[in-house]
């Protein structure tokens, strides 16, 4: 009966948050925590009441941004079963749902954690759910290179949890998942590109067409591959992560430069999954050669 009136059930919330990008967003902040410290000397309070945090404030702001979107999302395929769509949550149940953990999460990250993070958190907050989902989004189709400010952001709010401070490093991570973003996200964009010329949102197949946005992807993916050599170049990570980071790369050129010469319509799709394996592949190897001197020091 309560889901009938519009207040849904406890996975109608989960699933507002989107948990799967926040599980990826949490991830990355954690290796960010991990690379901030020497091996095995993550302070507990970031580490657990840093990782909850973040966790709340990306899980709120994809709520806000499922809230403003509702309309949309019900004309469109990939996003028309999602609870505010479908009616079994009310927009003020998701409205307050969102207020309440997001607020509990920057209040952990400000009292528990350290102010800037929780600043930081707020302001990339802002950034997606307010910033992007309001404006952007529906502006300009560049929207996507400019929003993907703040889903880059986890790995330095993982970084300033343990230090307190910005660092050069920091900023790689959040360069790295920012040059991602536009070929990642512009993949599934070709393959959606109706949808989202039916719903009037201005993505950059729809505006600039197909080919171009397939040499956009191209050129984009050549740059991140510059710029994931990064780390190893600083001296951020060793050996381990530039051999993996090259194999994750030479497949990510491959979906690129194959949607670019051919037309094959399934592409699209498996670039898209390929890049969020890519990215999670990517942090991963850091994580690995950070802690690869722990590892022979034990054997």
């Amino acid at each position: 009966m309560r889901r009938m009136q519009g207040l849904g059930n406890w996975r109608d919330y989960y699933e507002l948050t989107k948990p799967k990008v926040v599980a990826l967003l949490v991830f990355t902040a954690i290796v960010g925590m991990v690379l901030a410290a020497p091996p095995a000397q993550v302070p507990w309070n970031a580490l657990i009441f840093g990782s909850l945090g973040i966790a709340l404030a990306s899980a709120a702001a994809a709520a806000i941004n499922q809230m403003v979107d509702r309309r949309v999302d019900a004309q469109m395929a990939r996003t028309q079963g999602r609870p505010l769509p479908q009616g079994t949550i009310h927009a003020g149940a998701a409205t307050l749902f969102a207020t309440g953990i997001g607020l509990l999460g920057l209040a952990l990250l400000y009292w528990l954690v350290n102010p800037l993070t929780a600043v930081l958190t707020f302001l990339s907050l802002i950034g997606y759910a307010f910033i992007y989902t309001l404006y952007l989004k529906r502006a300009t189709p560049q929207n996507i290179v400019i929003g993907g400010a703040a889903g880059a952001a986890p790995p330095v709010l993982g970084w300033t949890a343990v230090t307190g401070t910005l660092d050069l490093h920091a900023l790689l991570l959040f360069l790295i998942i920012f040059v991602w973003t536009p070929p990642h996200f512009w993949a599934l964009a070709i393959h959606r590109r109706e949808e989202y010329a039916l719903v009037d949102i201005p993505m950059l197949p729809v505006t600039h067409g197909v080919r171009f946005t397939q040499l956009q992807i191209v050129l984009y993916t050549l740059l991140l591959v510059a710029v994931t050599l990064l780390p190893y170049a600083l001296q951020m990570a060793g050996m381990l992560y530039l051999l993996g980071v090259m194999l994750l790369n030479v497949g990510f050129l491959y979906y690129a430069f194959m949607m670019w010469m051919t037309d094959d319509q399934r592409l699209p799709m498996k670039a898209f999954g390929y890049s969020i394996t890519y990215l999670m592949g990517l942090f991963a190897l850091l994580l690995l050669d950070h802690y690869l001197p722990l590892f022979g020091a034990l054997l």
